[in-house]
């Protein structure tokens, strides 16, 4: 059967992102910066896990990814990770949050189009392990 002919309502839709997962070097710092960052970060022995609202980031502890893990990309190895969060809240907090928590902006804010489809406002970081952090602030939500 064509994806045509599925009836989306039957066969369901894919909603979004759960989580991904991207193996971590420097454990400790990942930890303090992400919870600096007003994030609940549990621990357990093979993951740091990072809960965006409904969604979470599955951090893998040094221990495990270079060892044999097949439920992993092959060649992933710290930093592998570039995503984007949103910022909700005026550019001004999260400058101060950032300068709270001793990230330096690497870029911006610079004019992008997100995920929504819709204008918006992103500055890029970096965590202790390299991985790009993007933060992006709709302008629809929060006027300068």
């Amino acid at each position: 059967m064509s994806t045509d002919q599925v009836d989306p309502a039957r066969a369901g839709t894919i909603a979004g992102f759960d989580h991904v997962a991207l193996p971590m070097a420097h454990t400790e710092a990942m930890i303090a910066v992400y919870r600096s960052l007003g994030l609940a970060v549990p621990e357990s022995p093979h993951l740091v896990q990072v809960y965006l609202g409904n969604q979470m980031i599955n951090f893998h502890r040094p221990e495990l990814w270079p060892r044999d893990f097949s439920l992993r990309a092959p060649g992933a190895r710290p930093p592998c990770g570039d995503f984007c969060l949103v910022w909700d809240g005026p550019e001004h907090a999260l400058r101060e949050l950032l300068e709270r928590a001793g990230i330096e902006i690497e870029e911006g804010p610079l004019s992008r189009e997100g995920g929504r489809q819709a204008a918006g406002s992103s500055v890029y970081v970096r965590d202790p392990d390299g991985n790009l952090v993007e933060f992006m602030t709709y302008r629809e939500e929060h006027s300068p």
